[in-house]
């Protein structure tokens, strides 16, 4: 079944902009040639969905802008990627049907999106002031719904480019809404600085984010097992998790603490009573 289309927002173009941008540079420092890249905000026909095989990376945005980030990548484009950064020849690096990722190739791409990562972050350094990104490598999609998606081409060639699936928490996008300009450096043109907004003037730019939706998630407990015991599952099996009857439960927003509280049962719903609220710290 192929994914949710979740379109850009106008205010996160710039931003997805940047990682084409940094890509395009990193691949042709890396191959000696250029490699334009381009960002397609539909899915494109040769993409395949979702599968078991495909590669998921992580990446967390600290700093000038919180929020969270993952791409998708499929064997196929993970293997072509690694050969660019390895250096080695791509011929038969896109096959009909994949070789299959290996342990170094993946490492290849954790370290391409670093150093993307890294330009990225400097590019973004006027604007937002200092922001720190670290993809890293997960073991599948992130818990958090897309708040929106873009594909990345890596590569001039539309037949045989890679490209990147590019998902944005709802919480990163509504950071890149709020125009935050807390540590950019001013431009040395000699003119005052403007005075800082007032309350009305706050408002409304809170008011802009007022719209915005976000998944909250219960965490009633979590438990690791074996991967042998994982396998053995079957229905009617029980996990043991790692809290009591009468412990509160979780409350997440994008993979975030924001409260605690008690299950209820509202009009045959199950509902959450808030008991406790996690300080700002923890959000």
């Amino acid at each position: 079944m192929t994914d949710p289309v979740h379109p850009l927002p106008a205010d996160s173009a710039s931003f997805v902009e940047s990682w084409t941008e940094s890509l395009a540079q990193v691949l042709g420092q890396i191959s000696g040639s250029p490699q334009p890249c381009a960002v397609l905000a539909e899915a494109p026909a040769e993409l395949p969905p979702a599968g078991e095989g495909d590669l998921w990376m992580v990446c967390p945005a600290t700093g000038g802008l919180r929020g969270e980030m993952s791409f998708r990548i499929v064997p196929v484009a993970a293997v072509r990627l690694a050969r660019i950064f390895m250096g080695e020849p791509l011929d038969g690096a896109a096959p009909e049907i994949s070789p299959g990722v290996s342990p170094e190739q993946r490492e290849a791409d954790t370290e391409l999106l670093r150093q993307v990562a890294g330009l990225v972050a400097s590019a973004l350094k006027p604007r937002w002031g200092e922001v720190q990104l670290r993809p890293d490598m997960a073991p599948g999609p992130p818990s958090w719904p897309p708040s929106s998606t873009s594909w990345l081409r890596a590569g001039e060639d539309a037949a045989a480019a890679p490209f990147l699936e590019m998902h944005l928490s709802a919480a990163l996008v509504a950071a890149l809404r709020a125009e935050k300009t807390e540590g950019a450096k001013p431009a040395p043109t000699g003119v005052p600085e403007p005075a800082p907004p007032g309350p009305e003037e706050s408002k409304v730019k809170l008011d802009l984010l007022m719209e915005v939706e976000l998944a909250l998630i219960l965490r009633f407990g979590s438990r690791s097992l074996p991967l042998r015991n994982i396998l053995d599952l079957k229905p009617g099996a029980v996990i043991d998790l790692d809290r009591q009857v009468q412990e509160p439960v979780d409350v997440l927003l994008d993979g975030r603490l924001v409260a605690r509280g008690e299950v209820v049962v509202m009009e045959g719903n199950y509902g959450l009573r808030v008991t406790e609220v996690a300080p700002a710290a923890s959000v």
